[in-house]
């Protein structure tokens, strides 16, 4: 690199670190290096970038992260091409991230687009396009820029659907195992949408207000409004808070048991893409049972989602059934020999 170009660098990253002497940023900073802690040892992270105050607050703090530890930061950016505009909306953050030695990589989902369920699909190749990227770059850590506020809409929606346990508090965490690749880290889970707002305004002077959050058509857009209108009159969100605390509190000692059985009941091969289970493990109690096989299909189909409720309790009876001998679900194809269950991935769709 020229001389006069690395000179220019080290002023841009000056500029960029000197914001952390600002009170209210740094508060949130300190946060922020708190819930990395548990992932800090890794030497190459990736963030989540979309334009938003929180993915571009995120990028900051792990560009400033990257300086003072001098470890590898990668930024990506999906471009789901669903509406018109949404390609010069990236190109507009890339160059905007470019000033503060900022790389970012757009990746355009090709191919068809869905006409219902638009939001939930699109969130699905998002992770899986990402997770690509991390694969191919040898990644272990992505972080995402969730917040308090996406905690208790999770919440809600998940109990307009009747979710499991682990389905109302599945947002709760900090870093989640998504497999045995990489992990998932949201370093922004306690931080304040105000303050994350306050911080790309300051750093930035720029984020992108996508017009799907007003469209209420999506049940997210009109779950969070039902939230805005339940505070007017009168709702204590520490109080949803705590209740979700106390949830996770029980989620996880029966997380810890369900992984117990996975030591006792099953062993993978070829990297994780296949998974040999012992059948006695339909002795268990069902939601034992219920949490092993959604672990274990995460694992081997790499999906950041786990397969629906309806669908691992209908899995559970064809297991039950003795003549029972072969079945998909969740990018995996189930077989039955003998007294073992054969899960393996089936073939990537990307």
């Amino acid at each position: 690199m020229k001389k006069k170009s690395l000179n220019v660098k080290k002023k841009v990253h000056k500029k960029l670190l000197l914001h952390l002497k600002n009170k209210r940023i740094k508060n949130n900073y300190i946060k922020f290096l708190k819930n990395i802690n548990s992932v800090s040892n890794n030497s190459k992270f990736a963030a989540a970038v979309s334009g938003g105050p929180d993915s571009l607050a995120l990028a900051f703090f792990l560009k400033c992260y990257s300086l003072e530890t001098n470890k590898s930061c990668f930024f990506f950016m999906v471009n789901h091409n669903l509406r018109k505009g949404s390609n010069n909306e990236a190109i507009k953050v890339q160059k905007k991230l470019k000033n503060y030695d900022i790389n970012l990589k757009i990746i355009n989902w090709v191919g068809k687009k869905p006409k219902s369920n638009i939001q939930a699909v699109a969130r699905k190749y998002r992770y899986r396009l990402i997770r690509n990227q991390l694969e191919k770059n040898k990644i272990k850590v992505a972080m995402f820029g969730h917040t308090n506020e996406d905690i208790i809409e999770n919440f809600i929606i998940r109990l307009t659907r009747g979710s499991s346990i682990d389905g109302l508090v599945s947002f709760n965490n900090t870093v989640l195992n998504t497999n045995e690749f990489f992990k998932i880290s949201r370093p922004l889970i306690n931080l304040n949408k105000k303050d994350l707002i306050y911080i790309s305004k300051k750093v930035f002077n720029f984020y992108i207000d996508d017009p799907s959050n007003l469209n209420i058509n999506f049940k997210r857009v009109r779950i969070r409004k039902i939230i805005k209108d339940l505070i007017t009159e009168g709702l204590d969100l520490s109080k949803i808070n705590l209740l979700i605390k106390n949830l996770t509190t029980s989620n996880n000692a029966l997380t810890y048991y369900s992984n117990q059985t996975i030591s006792n009941f099953c062993h993978f091969k070829n990297n994780n893409k296949l998974a040999i289970v012992n059948l006695s493990i339909l002795h268990e109690p069902k939601e034992i049972l219920f949490r092993f096989l959604s672990k274990i299909l995460k694992i081997v189909s790499g999906n950041y989602y786990p397969s629906r409720g309806k669908k691992i309790m209908h899995l559970i009876k064809l297991l039950e059934d003795p003549k029972f001998k072969k079945t998909t679900l969740s990018g995996c194809i189930l077989e039955k020999e003998s007294n073992t269950l054969l899960i393996k991935e089936e073939k990537s769709k990307i």
